[in-house]
């Protein structure tokens, strides 16, 4: 496997009400990240999961150290470019304006590339929206429903690097474990990086095979997944493993 992404003491602060810098939402974060790999990201609230996502896919700006996509620093590439290689998917999804096929379509129009209508064909039969109505306002979707579009509409650009922000989170089981599915397949077809978010410990063990727990501020633990949930090896990483564990149980 070769490196895809390095991940150099990058970090993100906040700005407060008087537009001066408060504290960091991570900071000190460094990884190598092998192709394909698919590493979930777990922690409490408010360690900056999705902010560590999205600074990776240049929605946001690191403050400081560096990030390498493929050997080349992101103050090197063009950010548009970066983003089509490197995709964010949020867990509150945006549709555009316009009809669910106009969503679909939205990665070919912006990149002048020809639309695959095969694969959005068999990216919807595998998310179960097969028999959804393309020609319906994706305003109108249901939160389960906008997720998945969103997801597709990122897999049309077949990233090299897919950043997943709980992209299960408003799926019933039966729907989100075809999404898990899809996405397995996807990267033993096409080779991708996933990295994940993920509060579900479960969905953490069966999808990765490596595991980032994000504590205090930073990227705490880099482990193996298998060996993450057989022993963490900080205090925190054993106390939030037996916290969800509890309250799983209830």
């Amino acid at each position: 496997m070769a490196a895809i992404l390095e991940i150099q003491r990058l970090a993100k602060h906040s700005w407060n009400q008087d537009n001066r810098e408060s504290p960091y939402l991570f900071e000190e974060v460094s990884a190598v990240i092998q192709q394909p790999e698919c590493i979930s990201v777990i922690g409490p609230s408010g360690q900056g999961k999705s902010t560590l996502l999205r600074t990776l896919a240049l929605l946001d700006m690191p403050n400081q150290g560096d990030i390498s996509y493929a050997g080349i620093s992101y103050r090197e590439k063009d950010p548009r470019l970066w983003r089509k290689e490197i995709c964010y998917v949020a867990q509150q999804a945006v549709m555009l304006p316009g009809s669910v096929e106009d969503n679909l379509r939205t990665a070919s129009r912006l990149h002048g590339e020809v639309y695959d209508v095969q694969l959005a064909e068999q990216l919807l039969e595998e998310t179960l929206l097969a028999g959804l109505d393309r020609k319906k306002n994706a305003s109108e979707l249901s939160g389960g429903e906008k997720q998945r579009i969103a997801l597709i509409r990122s897999l049309l650009l077949r990233p090299a690097v897919l950043l997943l922000d709980e992209v299960t989170a408003s799926l019933d089981n039966i729907s989100a474990r075809a999404v898990e599915h899809m996405l397995q397949q996807w990267q033993a077809r096409e080779g991708t990086t996933m990295i994940w978010v993920t509060h579900d410990l479960e969905q953490a063990a069966r999808t990765s095979s490596r595991t980032w727990f994000m504590s205090g501020g930073t990227l705490l633990e880099d482990q193996q997944t298998i060996d993450f949930f057989r022993q963490p090896a900080t205090e925190a990483g054993r106390q939030f493993v037996r916290f969800l564990a509890s309250e799983a149980a209830l």
